[in-house]
């Protein structure tokens, strides 16, 4: 029986969300960033510099593309997809240090972090629900 305590402890090895993942970047980490979702879905927006693999074609693409040694995050559209989880497990397969990028490309753009399409980087709005809280001045 697993406790709580290495549960957790796992998930956390696991998982990363947007947030750590933008400081981890903007901290000079480097990590390799997969975007597993369909060409549609890629054209219209993606996490800047992400790779786009499908889960389907990792094992054969990922030894030829992305070093050994390489820390990856997979994301696909949303928690409410698993192509993610699959990404990430086709990952660990070959050997890779991988985590999925929970809340996916959804929680990163939700998020107000930056976002790369055909005609460059761009943000857009900050979804109030998840984005830092502006405190107004009385004066």
């Amino acid at each position: 029986m697993i406790d709580r305590q290495d549960f957790f402890a796992a998930k956390l090895a696991y998982e990363t969300d947007a947030s750590d993942l933008y400081a981890a970047r903007r901290s000079g980490t480097e990590v390799v960033v997969i975007d597993v979702r369909s060409d549609e879905a890629w054209a219209q927006g993606r996490v800047p510099g992400a790779v786009h693999m499908r889960y389907s074609e990792i094992a054969e693409r990922a030894p030829q593309e992305i070093p050994a040694d390489s820390e990856v995050v997979v994301y696909c559209w949303s928690p409410g997809c698993n192509a993610g989880a699959k990404g990430a497990l086709e990952f660990a397969k070959l050997g890779y240090s991988v985590r999925e990028l929970i809340g996916g490309f959804e929680y990163w753009v939700r998020e107000g972090y930056p976002v790369e399409d055909y005609d460059g980087a761009h943000r857009r709005p900050v979804d109030p629900l998840t984005g830092i809280p502006r405190i107004r001045s009385r004066a």
